[in-house]
This record gives C-alpha cells, sequence and structure tokens, in this order.
C-alpha cells in the first residue's frame, strides 16, 4: 500500500470541482472520485438546461456547458480525477480508507460532495419533459415562467415557500397535493391560502405531463385520489416539491446523519462529526441547494482541511 494521500474528495459537481480547485491550488495533490454515470459527474446541473442565476456569465449558460468549465479548471492545478463511485469508506481510524471498484484508497483527510437528488413523480411523461417545463427548483428556474400559469406539487414547507415565489413571476399557480392535509407549518399554508394568484387542488396527483415535445408542456392529467376520476388541466409549466434524498448512504454509521439523511455539520463550518472528514454542497444543505453556494462550501471545506491538515502536522 502506497502513502496516504493528503486529501480525497468524493463527489463533483459545484461543490466536489471548487474544492478540488482550492485543494489543488494548496498543494494538496488532491483525488477526486468524480462518480461514474454522465449525470453524476458534474451534479444536477448536468441535468439543467439554462443558469441563468450563477455569477460571471451575464448572458447564461447551459449546465451542461458550466460544470465541464469547473473540471477544467481543477484539473488545471493537477487534481487527479476518476470517474469512479466510491463503494465503501472506514472513517474509523487514520488514515481513511475508501474503496471503488474493488481498489482500497488512503487519505490524511476526505471532503465528502456527493449531493442530493430532487425527488420526482417518476412517471414517464415527466422524464421528456424534464429541462423543457418540469422543474424541481423554483428559485433556478421560476424566472422563465415569467407571465406564464404553472402548478407545483407537495404538501410540505417547501412547495409553501416555492408557490409564493412562483406567484411574483406568474399570474397564476396552482398548488397540487395529494392529500387534504398539509405537512407544512400552520402559517406557511395559511399564507398559501391567502394568496390571491394562488390556487391549491387537493386529493389529486399528476398522472400524465401533457405536451409537444420540443414544444414545452401545456397541461398536466389529474387524477382525483378518492375516486380515481382523471380530468385535464392547463398550464405551462410544472415544479415538482416533494423532497431531496441526499447521496449519503455509503456513509451511515461513518458520520453523524440527521434524520433524513443528510450530512451533519458545524454551524459555519464544514467539519463533520468526524476529525478530517469535510462536507460540502447538497448533501450537507438542504436548505439553500444553488449551485453558487455549493461552489462556496467547497471552497470553504478545502480550507479547512488545509488547515486541519496543517494543524495536525499532516501535510
Amino acid at each position: 500500500m502506497s502513502e496516504p494521500r493528503n486529501l480525497i474528495i468524493i463527489g463533483s459537481g459545484p461543490a466536489g470541482y471548487t474544492a478540488a480547485l482550492y485543494a489543488a491550488r494548496a498543494n494538496l495533490a488532491p483525488l477526486q472520485f468524480e462518480g461514474a454515470a454522465p449525470n453524476v459527474t458534474g451534479g444536477q446541473l448536468m441535468i439543467t438546461t439554462e443558469v441563468e442565476n450563477y455569477p460571471g456569465f451575464p448572458k447564461g449558460i447551459e449546465g451542461p456547458e458550466l460544470m465541464p468549465l469547473f473540471r477544467e479548471q481543477a484539473a488545471r492545478f493537477g487534481t487527479e480525477m476518476l470517474a469512479q463511485n466510491v463503494d465503501k469508506v472506514d472513517f474509523a481510524q487514520h488514515p481513511f480508507k475508501v474503496w471503488s471498484d474493488g481498489k482500497e484508497y488512503q487519505a490524511k483527510a476526505i471532503i465528502i460532495a456527493t449531493g442530493a437528488n430532487a425527488k420526482w413523480l417518476e412517471i414517464p411523461s415527466e422524464k421528456e419533459f424534464m429541462g423543457s417545463g418540469v422543474s424541481a427548483c423554483a428559485t433556478c428556474d421560476g424566472a422563465f415562467f415569467k407571465g406564464k400559469e404553472v402548478v407545483i406539487v407537495g404538501g410540505g414547507d417547501t412547495a409553501m415557500e416555492e408557490a409564493q415565489f412562483l406567484a411574483r413571476f406568474c399570474p397564476k399557480v396552482t398548488l397540487i397535493h395529494r392529500r387534504d392535509t398539509f405537512r407544512a407549518s400552520k402559517i406557511m399554508l395559511e399564507r398559501v391560502q391567502k394568496h390571491p394568484k394562488i390556487q391549491i387542488i387537493t386529493n389529486a396527483v399528476i398522472d400524465e405531463v401533457l405536451g409537444v415535445k420540443g414544444g414545452g408542456v401545456n397541461g398536466v392529467r389529474l387524477k382525483n385520489t378518492l375516486t380515481g376520476a382523471t380530468w385535464n388541466y392547463a398550464t405551462q409549466g410544472i415544479f415538482v416539491a416533494i423532497g431531496h434524498a441526499p447521496t449519503t448512504g455509503i456513509f451511515k454509521g461513518q458520520i453523524d446523519l440527521n434524520e433524513v439523511g443528510y450530512i451533519e455539520i458545524k454551524k459555519y463550518l464544514t467539519y463533520t462529526s468526524v476529525e478530517g472528514v469535510f462536507a460540502a454542497g447538497d448533501c450537507a444543505d438542504h436548505r439553500y441547494r444553488q449551485a453558487v453556494t455549493a461552489a462556496g462550501t467547497g471552497c470553504a471545506a478545502a480550507i479547512d482541511a488545509e488547515r486541519w491538515l496543517e494543524a495536525n502536522h499532516a501535510g
């Protein structure tokens, strides 16, 4: 077994690549596991069309165009990148151990940037219109629907927040929920119920997304969860707000996770419950979930890792 590396980064996307950039420029010679699948390498922006809210691109940029730029910049400074998944980790003792494709790797410090995935409705027509009328982020994509009528699916605080956000741009927002009771807090629900631009349909689910391929969404087929009756409902956009699932399964039992699987970090820091293991991006952030905040925490994680290595004479 060769000498342990200074730093291994698990994951890519804005958080992973920014961590790699800063770590490489600090001469830590990081090894980065980017993930094996094309839609994993680069994170959720790889399935995002126009990105208008990332600083430095005043005319906007396509997600699949932006992430290779992140990768190129991190590679320029010497990050070693492997397009592989990490299958198992052992953070019980130093050096930390990581397994990928049957091979063991060791490192003095670890940065986790495995991200999170939006939960979808899991109907075929949803995938067909993903990025061209179907979105899981009102904050990211709401401005594209200015002047259009949209629907949002969900019953929690996130759905309520995003419905109100969409109402800034859209003349009509319809919130669709499968039950007639809501997980959302009372105050959030009341705000939505009182909003003049928001309509609520309960006991209903989207059975099919309607539209023209290449021409976008023009409606949904709704199904009543009590009677089974279906009907078409006109809309020009669909926002799914039924939650996210952090990609943290392999870390269970290794570091502290919250009740839904997000990595627990110390306030204002990227430190996890294990000294020398750091977390960045959406795997630890269930509040903001933006590319720019992910990149920011990637930077912070690299600086935290660098300082931790220096303080522990492990650099």
